[in-house]
């Protein structure tokens, strides 16, 4: 079968032909009809040799939805023909956070080298995928594959940070998104959705600020330091309630620090390496910072009843399995309206 695979450190992926996986014993074989592509592939494929650390030839793609083909012995949650989505951050399943469904927070699962697909596993831009586990796998029922993929990650991801967040953000509050991409622009979206606070967008591209304003923001801001009196001025010179920074550079931490006000929060999403100082004389008096990851396999069940109930969607643009490579070419460049999808 065909798979886009990252082979060569520092180079671009490349198709290949690879055997098709057969599935053991509470194992499932998905037909892929759909898998996402994500600024995390392109932050791993640009690091240094002396720090990639998710094994070479590696088969992209933690973003994957497809029908069941064929199940292993001891399946019994799904069967051939269903159509499912795939959730990502597998865990060690017994485990606490496990427990709680929190595989993204799984104790053991870098001790015992468990990993996602697409981020150390085989993922999903292949015209198969083995899923581990039938537990890691949600029904999309009538849900586009294409259309709501990419709301393993791009939507989950986001839900999962804004949703501690939620009784912060009351009529009056402020919630600022810096990076209106990939997750910001669904973030905004589930912001409207759950939340009566002010959306405000920060981008540095305008047609990003263009597409934050299509999905809901009643602000969109250039993101430099004029946002912080912009900001202000929306609720009398407080600044923002919770900052969600889905870039997470150096110059977005340090905007989000400098836009908040007393018991406000900072949640850094993006995977940049962006910090944000805290301490006594740092920041005002009770702010939070978090840096949440992916978000947990109910969250996940949540994520497709707002698709499902039309409260969100994700902005997307098709690429066929060939054209997979085109699909980072334009992600590099910062093209893409939204998410790139690739469909086998």
């Amino acid at each position: 079968m065909k798979a886009l695979q990252y082979v060569e450190i520092g180079q671009p992926p490349r198709i290949m032909e690879v055997e098709k996986p057969t599935p053991g014993p509470g194992e499932v074989l998905l037909k892929v009809t759909a898998a996402g592509a994500c600024h995390s592939d392109e932050f791993i494929m640009s690091l240094p040799e002396d720090q990639y650390v998710y094994g070479l030839p590696l088969t992209l793609g933690h973003e994957g939805a497809g029908i069941v083909d064929e199940v292993g012995p001891g399946v019994t949650s799904v069967q051939v023909g269903d159509s499912v989505a795939v959730y990502g951050p597998w865990g060690c399943g017994v485990c606490p956070a496990c427990a709680r469904g929190e595989e993204n927070y799984c104790h053991v699962a870098a001790e015992r080298g468990i990993v996602p697909p697409g981020l150390g596993a085989p993922g999903a831009m292949a015209e198969y995928m083995l899923v581990d586990n039938q537990r890691h796998l949600v029904p999309l029922g009538d849900l586009d594959p294409v259309e709501n993929v990419a709301l393993t990650d791009a939507g989950l991801t986001p839900y999962h940070a804004i949703k501690p967040s939620l009784p912060a953000l009351i009529p009056g509050s402020i919630a600022v998104v810096i990076g209106a991409g990939g997750l910001g622009h669904v973030g905004i979206q589930i912001l409207r959705a759950l939340s009566p606070a002010t959306v405000v967008a920060l981008d540095v591209a305008d047609d990003k600020l263009e597409l934050a304003k299509d999905v809901g923001a009643q602000h969109a801001f250039t993101s430099d330091e004029s946002a912080i009196e912009k900001v202000r001025a929306l609720n009398g010179g407080r600044g923002a309630t919770v900052v969600f920074d889905f870039v997470g550079v150096e110059p977005t931490t340090a905007l989000a620090a400098k836009m908040t006000h007393i018991d406000s929060e900072i949640v850094i999403v993006g995977v940049g390496a962006g910090t944000v100082p805290v301490g006594f004389f740092s920041l005002p008096w009770e702010t939070q910072v978090r840096a949440p990851y992916w978000g947990s396999r109910s969250e996940l069940f949540e994520v497709l009843d707002l698709a499902r109930s039309g409260h969100i969607h994700v902005e997307t643009e098709r690429f066929s399995l060939d054209d997979a490579p085109t699909a980072y070419e334009r992600m590099h460049a910062g093209t893409l309206r939204g998410r790139a999808v690739i469909v086998p």
